[in-house]
């Protein structure tokens, strides 16, 4: 195990850590001044992201084949990084009707760390692997660790654990050759630089982490046919916004009037795909429900078979 001091060196060394010479006298700058920095700083974060599209891909593919086996995704951070996991977790249940066991948080410091002040917790190897064995992580499981560094010992920890107990891992951090991505099957690299606030990865880095997590669930689900088009078809109407966004989700993607997507919407019992089906298809509700079961979920191929019964 590497000394306190080694571990201290090989932080100062890594160019999120570094300050930025852009804005080394950040305290002496006007609010428009401070604005027109960080805006500057921000607008070069999408390249970053754009520089590691292939391994993101890599990931998005993955985690598709995993969740079609049954498997799950794993997020697992420390502070920030695991404060955006759990945004993007919790947001896949609402956005895809996805269980929320499908795609899953683990952050150091547990649930209170979501509010609380728990950044201790980040060198806590003990507890990292307590946590990850609770999920029983295996073969058909992604487990995807998040640290802006790529040395935070709870992440590594975990994957590790992962890992050794066969399930894919892929380390996401701004650092190339850290020891998360030695941990990991692959890593997905956002080197962003130095932050405006010298060692704030709740900035840029931070901010590319959510885009990566965004394109990672999004491309996932897609891939497994829970998006019709650009549309959120698998969108649960729990309130009116909701219902009237199902109902335009219909009538955009099928072409019916407004009140024939309403009364379909409400045949269907309020299940957006079911009335998707039923509408392109032209079938009841029990045709379009097998349908959708016998295709996983994936509502263009549960058309097509509706269509050919």
């Amino acid at each position: 195990m590497k000394s306190t001091r080694t571990a201290k060196s090989d932080l100062r060394r890594l160019r999120t850590e570094q300050s930025n010479s852009a804005a080394h006298d950040l305290d002496q700058k006007s609010a428009l001044e401070i604005t027109r920095l960080i805006n500057a700083e921000d607008s070069t974060i999408a390249a970053a992201v754009g520089r590691a599209l292939p391994q993101i891909a890599r990931a998005i593919d993955l985690v598709a084949a995993s969740l079609r086996q049954g498997g799950r995704l794993i997020y697992v951070g420390a502070g920030t990084s695991g404060r955006i996991a759990a945004l993007d977790a919790s947001e896949c249940p609402p956005t895809f009707n996805v269980s929320p066991l499908t795609v899953q948080f683990i952050i150091a410091g547990g649930n209170k760390a979501l509010a609380s002040e728990t950044e201790a917790s980040e060198d806590d190897t003990q507890l990292a692997r307590k946590e990850i064995a609770k999920r029983k992580p295996g073969k058909h499981d992604v487990v995807l660790g998040i640290a802006s560094s790529g040395r935070t010992p709870f992440t590594v920890a975990a994957l590790e654990f992962a890992r050794h107990r066969g399930a894919k891992t892929i380390a996401l951090t701004c650092n190339r050759n850290s020891p998360l991505e030695r941990a990991a099957d692959f890593a997905i690299v956002t080197e962003v630089g130095p932050e405006v606030l010298a060692g704030s990865s709740r900035m840029k880095a931070g901010t590319a982490h959510k885009m990566v997590l965004n394109m990672i669930s999004t491309g996932a689900m897609t891939r497994l046919g829970y998006v019709y088009g650009n549309l959120m078809v698998n969108v649960v109407p729990k309130n009116e916004k909701l219902a009237q966004r199902a109902v335009g989700i219909l009538e955009r993607a099928t072409g019916v009037d407004h009140e024939t997507a309403r009364r379909t919407l409400e045949a269907a019992g309020n299940h957006t795909p079911v009335a998707l089906v039923m509408l392109a298809a032209e079938v009841n509700r029990t045709h379009a429900a097998a349908a959708l079961k016998k295709s996983s979920g994936n509502v263009r191929k549960a058309i097509a078979i509706a269509k050919a019964l």
